[in-house]
This record gives structure tokens, C-alpha cells and sequence, in this order.
């Protein structure tokens, strides 16, 4: 990693970056990466997702591997899922809280083989997640490996995805469920190919080695052409998983959160039989299920402008018969989907049913009228 003179270490860069930026691609630093936020219309390569498909680069997630007899045990005792019960071949997702409940990352975790696993955190949570799962790994027959530097991670999304790829793999995309992951090969590259994503589309993500992904990249790209595939940016993938209703760290997400807090409690496992049921914040996630369970403090929500302004992340959600603060925006932008702005917002139970009305949102200091709905906005047909 080269030093800007500045005292600040330059973002990192992914194995395609030069393929980015021969693409005109707008980059950002996210995470400390340098990634393409747009290749062209942030609005054209949503819609390109919705109705054909799209290519994203996501090679700074972060991988982390678990290897061992112990090694669902481990896993069943850091995470809150229950993972020593995954099929190999399958994928599930889950969180990793701290000890007083509160979300220290959303995670998805693939069963590799019986006493392999694999850890994908977000970018910007990665070295926690790894120090995490090595310290709460001590005294289980299980390796923490950090795997990083070994994945390009490359994503296809979109409802022309499986056409695209089936000509690429030597594997059975039709037989590959959604939330299952598989060892195959693309375009006679070897990967890891998961029916998995974050964009509300059916679709695949494809763990290939850093030196493989150019190669990789081209040949979906190539044989994306008669299908209208297009390069992804960032900044569509955060309006398409809003749409979808799928939260996102720092925003929906936060140590301040528990999962009950989110509306997903489901994915806390209560009844593991691994570890005599031990799991790090268990006790406070159990007062939580009781207290959402009982009157929960706020819910989440989606809310859908009558107006155009476009609320964001903090804005206030207040009632607009007296203006007191109901709540607030988790995550807000305009929907090419709907046509309109949209949020992700926690509010106060009385304001949380579906079609409450007299809910609005401050946007710098004028209360714009605002509808709340059930979560997700958008529902893919299968």
C-alpha cells in the first residue's frame, strides 16, 4: 500500500481497476477502496438491473475462512445463527453482535465442506470481523484465516444473469438454489459460484482469484452484450437493495441496533444445541425478543414521497399534525422503480402501520408528506 505524502494510506485497489477506468468509470474511495460508484447513468444501469441484467466488481468485501472439526461450533458461538446446521454447498445470513446484543455486522456464511466455512463481511467491517471470530475462537478445535487477498469477488444481477452465465460455467445453474454456493469454473477460470446478492434481482456472485478476475470480467462481458449487460457502480447498487427493502450497515444497522431492533429477529437462533446454546450476547438478545415482542421502542419502515425531495440518512420523520419527532431516516433516495423518493426509516409504533397517514419527513425544514408502506418497495415475480 503506497503512502499519499499526506500521512494517509492511499485506497486500496481491486485486480480490475484498470478495466474501471478504461470504462470512464467515476471512482470513490469506499472503505478504504478505490471503487467505481457509476460508468455512466446511475438511473440506466439500475433500470439495465431490473430488466436485463448488471456486472458489479465487489472485491472489497471481505473474505474470512474457517477450517477445522470445531469450526460450526466456533461459528454457532459467534454468530447468532445456527450454522453447524448448514448443508454443505449451502449459504445463510446472519450477524455478528457484541456482547451487549448490538450488530456488529451483517454477514452471509457459505458451507464449503464439512469442517470448512466462509465468512463474507462488508467492506469497512472486516478487520473486526476477523478479530472477532479469532478471539471468540479460542479454545475451539478451528483455524481463523483471513482470505482477503484471495478472493475477486465479481456479481452478476439480473433477470438475463443465468442466461448469461450458463454459456460461461461448467455448473448446473438451474439445479443451484437461491442462498447455495458451489465449486465450478467460468469461462475455464475456477470459482466459487453462489446463487446469491444485494440487488432484490435473481443472480450469482462469483469468488475467482485476483489473477483470474480480468479474464473472468471480459468473457461476462462478451457474452453479456446480446442481453443488454451493462458495468454496475456502487451508487445503483444502493438504490437497487433499498428498493428491495435489505438494510445496510451503518445506516439500518449499527451497534445501537439489535436484530429484533431491524425487524429480523428470525435470524437469531435461540434453540442451538452447539455449545449448550451459548452464544456471545445472548442473554441481551433474549430481553430484546421479549421487549419487541412486548412493545418494541421503534419499527422499520418503508415511507414513499407525494412530493419529489428526496429525504436522507438522519433526516427526522415528524407528525405532521404537531411536528414532533416520530422518528428517523435510516437510508432515502429517489426509486426509478416507483418513479419517486423513497426511505427506510425507524419510527414510533403508533406511526408504523402500513397507510398511517399524517406522517412526514423534515427535509431542511419543510415537512414533506410522506406514506408509509410495508417493507420491501420492490418484489422480484419468480
Amino acid at each position: 500500500m503506497n503512502d499519499t505524502g499526506s500521512g494517509a494510506a492511499a485506497p486500496r485497489t481491486t485486480a480490475l481497476d484498470a478495466v474501471h477506468r478504461a470504462l470512464g468509470a467515476t471512482m470513490t474511495d469506499f472503505a478504504g477502496w478505490d471503487m467505481p460508484l457509476r460508468y455512466s447513468s446511475e438511473r440506466d444501469e439500475h433500470v439495465a438491473v431490473r430488466t436485463r441484467a448488471g456486472l458489479f466488481d465487489l472485491s472489497h468485501m471481505g473474505e474470512i475462512t474457517i477450517t477445522g472439526g470445531q469450526a460450526g461450533e466456533l461459528l454457532d458461538y459467534a454468530l447468532v445463527g445456527n450454522l453447524s446446521r448448514l448443508a454443505v454447498g449451502r449459504a445463510r445470513y446472519t450477524m455478528l453482535c457484541d456482547a451487549s446484543g448490538g450488530i456488529l455486522d451483517d454477514l452471509i456464511v457459505y458451507r464449503t465442506g464439512e469442517e470448512t466455512y466462509m465468512v463474507v463481511a462488508n467492506a469497512s467491517n472486516a478487520q473486526t470481523v476477523l478479530d472477532a471470530l479469532t478471539e471468540r475462537g479460542a479454545g475451539f478445535s478451528a483455524q481463523v484465516r483471513d482470505d482477503r487477498d484471495a478472493y475477486a469477488l465479481i456479481a452478476v444481477q439480473g433477470p438475463e444473469a443465468a442466461g448469461i452465465l450458463k454459456g460461461l460455467t461448467d455448473a448446473d445453474l438451474d439445479g443451484l438454489k437461491y442462498y447455495a454456493g458451489l465449486p465450478g469454473t467460468v469461462a475455464g477460470r475456477e470459482a466459487l459460484i453462489a446463487r446469491t446478492g444485494y440487488t432484490g434481482e435473481d443472480g450469482f456472485e462469483l469468488f475467482v482469484s485476483p489473477s483470474d478476475a480480468v479474464a473472468v470480467w471480459e468473457a461476462l462481458t462478451e457474452a453479456g452484450k446480446p442481453a443488454g449487460l451493462v458495468p454496475c457502480g456502487l451508487s445503483c447498487r444502493d438504490t437497487l437493495r433499498l428498493e428491495a427493502g435489505m438494510p445496510l450497515y451503518g445506516h439500518e444497522l449499527t451497534t445501537r441496533t439489535t436484530p429484533f431492533d431491524a425487524g429480523m429477529g428470525r435470524i437469531v437462533k435461540f434453540e442451538k444445541t452447539a455449545n449448550d446454546g451459548a452464544f456471545v450476547g445472548r442473554e441481551p438478545l433474549e430481553a430484546a425478543a421479549a421487549q419487541a415482542e412486548k412493545a418494541p421502542p421503534r419499527k422499520l419502515v418503508g415511507l414513499v414521497a407525494e412530493g419529489r425531495r428526496v429525504p436522507r440518512a438522519g433526516y427526522e420523520v415528524v407528525s405532521a399534525a404537531d411536528g414532533s419527532v416520530v422518528g428517523e431516516v435510516t437510508s432515502g433516495a429517489p426509486s426509478p422503480t416507483l418513479g419517486k423518493p423513497v426511505a427506510i426509516a425507524y419510527v414510533d409504533p403508533a406511526f408504523a402501520e402500513p397507510g398511517t397517514e399524517g406522517v412526514a419527513v423534515d427535509i431542511r425544514g419543510k415537512h414533506e408528506p410522506y406514506e408509509v408502506v410495508a417493507l420491501p418497495f420492490y418484489k422480484r415475480q419468480r
